[in-house]
């Protein structure tokens, strides 16, 4: 099967799987991916190795799992130090560039790029350092909203920085050149701040929006796990009222219709060039956003808005359609080695291999170690069912299938202990959850120990979303 010659990845921040208007979703404009999709196909059961930047990226980087890569949380970038796809492809010679966001550790590192264009990393070359307290005897309760003083309509640093990687793409492809080329393009939408340009913010009037998915305000008692977690930064109490909530929910959703709008920017440009019929484009999110459902904001757990991702490929003899099978970004990593004939990094499956031979009890993983989690927690999606497994806590268990809201949890019903028990042997299988548990807490003591204890700590990384690096064009 021919391959495009060059490939072009486009991955965004926090895009809610089902947030496209070809997922499906009731209100969500996102045009330009939904012609991408139609030319393609689309993963319907897409996942992320960890619902938070840092750790999915460096997975993504590797295709390797969180708890092989070490990068548990936001304040453990990717260095560099195991191998990557950019590596591989290095190796082969195969001219490979990023242009936006990667949230590695810094410039200095040699990651597998030739060359990056106006990246954004962790805060300081050290992240959220004082995320990486997660006892709760010792974690400090953020007093600020999470998702920024500000929302709705207008402008923020965030807008700012991806017209501009946007148009540093757009130009880049225009003077591509004809040697074969992988181009990654990292953008920041509709990562938080919740700030929209108008017209984007227009399109979703507030009598337009879904109301909120179990609440718990109409009664939904969250998992206690959850419970702690989201009380780390719990965006909903800082809400001043529901018109506020409504604000912040059309400022989600216009940021998705802006990112749209990039991509869409981004394909025009590569069709002027005279590139589309040659080359492979795929389309991601590092993780999803719970955007409001059972009352919470961002990511950081394993429901379906914010452990599911978009994922999207079409191109050169790409089969049009959907694919059910499980997957995740470890499969992307190995389609870009795939791609080129590279050498194979991590444990992924290309996703062309996928599509042409489906595997309906495909197991994937997830894990989170990070910001809020009092214990670590793991996710498994197997078939039609999906076991979240919380270290110290009962288990959730639902089937995707008759119940896609996760509205009925049933760990605690008897008739689905077996399922249960063969869900908890296929996890133990793929990662020794008491053991990377123990391992993450390690790591970050030591880590905190490192830079001076707890004070120390406090003080070390952006309070919420990482800063985006100055610009000649922008300033500071």
């Amino acid at each position: 099967m021919a391959h495009g010659r060059n490939l072009l990845f486009i991955l965004s921040d926090e895009h809610q799987a089902r947030a496209m208007g070809c997922a499906g979703h009731s209100v969500v404009q996102t045009p330009h991916l939904d012609a991408l999709a139609a030319r393609g196909t689309r993963f319907t059961n897409a996942y992320t190795p960890s619902p938070i930047c840092v750790p999915a990226r460096a997975s993504l980087a590797t295709g390797r799992p969180v708890h092989e890569t070490g990068a548990w949380d936001n304040a453990m970038p990717y260095t560099g130090s195991m191998p990557s796809w950019g590596h591989a492809l290095q190796a082969r010679g195969v001219r490979c560039e990023s242009i936006g966001k990667l949230h590695y550790r810094n410039t200095d590192d040699a990651t597998g790029f030739d060359r990056m264009h106006h990246p954004m990393m962790v805060a300081g070359g050290v992240g959220m350092v004082w995320a990486s307290l997660r006892d709760e005897a010792t974690r400090k309760i953020a007093s600020e909203p999470m998702l920024g003083a500000q929302l709705g309509p207008g402008n923020s640093s965030y807008t700012d920085y991806d017209a501009e990687v946007t148009r540093r793409a757009c130009d880049w492809l225009d003077a591509a050149g004809p040697e074969p080329w992988c181009l990654y393009v990292g953008l920041v939408a509709p990562h938080f701040p919740l700030v929209v340009p108008q017209p984007f913010y227009d399109l979703y009037p507030h009598d337009t929006l879904p109301p909120p998915k179990a609440h718990p305000a109409d009664g939904y008692v969250r998992h206690p796990w959850v419970a702690k977690q989201n009380a780390f930064m719990d965006s909903e109490a800082h809400f001043e009222s529901e018109a506020n909530r409504q604000i912040a929910l059309a400022s989600y959703y216009g940021l998705c219709s802006w990112l749209d709008h990039n991509v869409g920017q981004i394909l025009t440009a590569l069709d002027r060039a005279g590139l589309t019929e040659n080359t492979t484009v795929i389309y991601s999110s590092d993780h999803g956003d719970n955007a409001g459902a059972r009352g919470l904001w961002g990511k950081s757990n394993f429901y379906e808005e914010s452990v599911a991702i978009p994922l999207i490929m079409a191109g050169p003899n790409v089969a049009r359609g959907t694919c059910d099978t499980a997957v995740d970004l470890l499969d992307v990593t190995a389609t870009l080695t795939d791609h080129f004939g590279a050498e194979p990094v991590g444990h992924g499956k290309p996703l062309r291999n996928i599509i042409v031979d489906p595997e309906p009890d495909r197991p994937v993983l997830s894990q989170y170690h990070a910001a809020g989690a009092v214990s670590g927690a793991f996710m498994l999606r197997q078939g039609r069912f999906k076991l979240i497994c919380y270290m110290g806590f009962e288990d959730e268990l639902f089937d995707l299938v008759a119940d896609p809201e996760e509205l009925t949890n049933l760990a605690t019903d008897p008739a689905y202990d077996a399922v249960r028990a063969r869900l908890h042997a296929q996890l133990e299988a793929m990662c020794d959850t008491e053991a990377a548990n123990a391992q993450a807490f390690a790591h970050q003591a030591a880590l905190i120990a490192h830079h001076g204890g707890r004070e120390a700590a406090l003080a070390l990384g952006a309070p919420g979303a990482t800063p985006p690096p100055p610009s000649p064009e922008r300033g500071p």
